[in-house]
């Protein structure tokens, strides 16, 4: 499929595109924050304001992964790098502009809005670089972040691991970098994450390797999926060990999106399962629950 023809299917599903391959969507919890019906769990677990941030891609259709639980359809996966690109400045005003498209619409419904909250979404702070897809395929990743940052942004960059050169490369650090890490072994992560590389499990465990000197806030984020990869909590803690990371973000999988159509809503944790998968993690590696919000189904583990 080509990307014009992908334009329509995403739209479809509320996303909007900015420029040749980057896209923004309006974060369920950011709706919410806007009626004063909740907020993320970044908010509660870091601070960010939840109706101010632009959650957003940079390469909306290209990932070295169709990881089983993504919420992406990622049958319609268009490969594993970028070729020709936009550059950083046009990606930025383009995901502003269509974040305020996508606001539009909550001018008509005066009556659950919270009007300080609307006009301070309309200038975004926080950059969510984290829709779909593996941000780190974009090749001008420390520019894009430059230019957040020029702006006054924070960056919350998540990333699969499977471009440690490029990690390692990076200058201008995000105010937070995440690795998700789906497995804890080679063999869970073949059948869970599906990578179309095949030096995938080689090149995440080179990232946890210098996860510990990069000079930002860092985060190893498990997305568990009951039947597939939610066991052996030592074998993720050895992983883990080695990145030595501020937190860990142990999540439930959420059935939506793509997911539905290859996983059923038995995979998906209950928050009790979360918390008590978090407890043993938490006790091999000798960190400490955090906090955790239910409604989400996130427990955070912190080094401190």
């Amino acid at each position: 499929m080509e990307f014009k023809n992908l334009k329509t299917l995403l739209e479809k599903q509320h996303y909007k595109l900015a420029g040749s391959h980057s896209a923004v969507k309006l974060c369920h919890w950011a709706k919410k924050s806007i009626m004063d019906e909740g907020f993320c769990y970044k908010q509660q677990f870091y601070g960010i304001q939840s109706h101010r941030c632009l959650q957003m891609t940079p390469s909306v259709a290209w990932c070295t992964h169709k990881c089983i639980f993504c919420w992406r359809m990622t049958e319609y996966t268009l490969g594993t790098e970028l070729k020709e690109f936009d550059e950083p400045g046009f990606v930025v005003d383009e995901c502003i502009k269509q974040q305020l498209v996508l606001l539009a619409g909550f001018g008509g419904i005066p009556e659950r809005l919270n009007k300080k909250k609307f006009r301070e979404a309309q200038t975004p702070n926080q950059a969510a670089i984290s829709l779909v897809g593996e941000p780190m395929v974009y090749p001008k990743m420390n520019e894009l972040l430059g230019e957040f940052h020029r702006r006054k942004f924070t960056t919350f960059l998540v990333s699969n691991g499977t471009f440690p050169e490029r990690i390692k490369a990076l200058t201008e650090m995000p105010s937070q970098f995440y690795v998700s890490l789906d497995a804890p072994d080679e063999k869970t992560y073949l059948r869970t994450d599906n990578p179309l590389i095949k030096d995938g499990w080689l090149r995440i465990n080179e990232t946890l390797d210098l996860m510990k000197d990069l000079n930002t806030r860092t985060v190893v984020r498990l997305t568990l999926v009951k039947g597939w990869n939610m066991e052996n909590p030592a074998g993720y803690a050895r992983l883990i060990e080695k990145a030595e990371p501020d937190f860990v973000e142990v999540k439930a999988f959420m059935f939506v999106g793509g997911s539905r159509r290859r996983l059923s809503i038995d995979n998906m944790p209950s928050h009790a399962e979360v918390r008590q998968f978090s407890e043993k993690l938490a006790d091999l590696l000798d960190y400490k629950i955090k906090d955790e919000k239910v409604d989400s189904r996130v427990v955070l583990i912190s080094k401190i």
